[in-house]
């Protein structure tokens, strides 16, 4: 890119494997196919997309790996001019959602509906006790109503959200903002729903278009 402009922004994508009541997760074929997705219609300048990683839908039992994934693009990236214009992107599926959500927030509080896909059911454990008690929230530093009304304005049926759930998402959302903190990164959870409820095309694109305003805020 040489010095022209400001730096790259290095957005790296997550979504989950399947889970109780949802045999196929939406967010699987996002993620999965989004790199040939944003390869025809062409990323903005000044945005890589990195890694796209498919995530087990549970808690403790999938932390390590979870670790292992986050650490893996801060090696990578320290590598490069601009390892701070790092942005992990975690998509979630709210099987009951008629919009997309972007998430402002995660609790430290693991209350599981029914058992992850390893068996786990906590009920008011906290996901960081050295974070203190069960109320302890963590934000993302993204500007989620910017972010918002961006894609609204854009056409899509997007709101933003200040809760993630007690579940997996909230989980995986939690550990991915304090690792961002951590290591100066930045974190964000998105909801989308079933490609019932919003086609499989709409949720490509909103996906894409999410990579774009991203890119332009930071």
């Amino acid at each position: 890119m040489g010095s022209e402009g400001p730096p790259a922004v290095t957005i790296h994508v997550t979504g989950f494997k399947k889970f109780h009541g949802v045999s196929e997760n939406p967010t699987e074929t996002i993620v999965s196919n989004l790199k040939d997705y944003v390869k025809k219609r062409g990323l903005p300048k000044g945005v890589i997309l990195g890694s796209c990683n498919i995530l087990e839908t549970a808690g403790q039992g999938a932390v390590v790996p979870l670790y292992q994934t986050l650490q893996s693009a801060i090696s990578r990236d320290n590598d490069s001019p601009n390892p701070d214009r790092v942005i992990w992107v975690h998509f979630g599926v709210n099987s009951g959602a008629t919009k997309f959500a972007i998430e402002n927030q995660a609790i430290n509080e693991a209350t599981f509906r029914c058992p992850d896909e390893m068996g786990w059911k906590p009920l008011k454990v906290p996901i960081i006790p050295a974070d203190g008690g069960i109320s302890r929230a963590r934000e993302t530093s993204l500007p989620v109503e910017e972010i918002t009304n961006a894609l609204a304005k854009m056409g899509y049926e997007v709101m933003s959200s200040d809760d993630a759930g007690r579940f997996v998402c909230n989980y995986v959302y939690y550990h991915s903002l304090r690792f961002a903190e951590q290591n100066g990164i930045k974190s964000l959870f998105v909801h989308v729903p079933l490609f019932f409820t919003i086609d499989e095309e709409t949720q490509m694109q909103f996906a894409a278009s999410l990579l774009e305003i991203l890119a332009s805020l930071c």
